[in-house]
């Protein structure tokens, strides 16, 4: 049996305006952590004053706006990969 992945694009716009595609759904959020899962892995948007602004779960689009200090990737196997820090 084949899996289909959907593709995911990630924008971040001046450290402080974050959009992203094939999001499955948002986990978590607070003023300091977004948690979200895309395509079936966990990503982590870390930083200060954030706010989700639109999440559609037919389209898998979602954006947020505050201040990013981090985005991290959780990998197969439980290990952290950093985008930024």
């Amino acid at each position: 049996m084949q899996t289909e992945t959907r593709q995911s694009v990630l924008t971040l716009e001046n450290q402080s305006k974050i959009s992203m595609t094939g999001v499955e759904r948002v986990d978590a959020f607070s003023e300091r952590l977004i948690q979200l899962t895309v395509n079936g892995r966990k990503v982590r948007i870390e930083g200060s004053k954030l706010r989700v602004l639109a999440f559609s779960e037919g389209s898998g689009n979602f954006s947020a706006s505050g201040y990013v200090d981090a985005i991290r990737f959780l990998a197969a196997g439980g290990k952290v990969g950093r985008l930024f820090q």
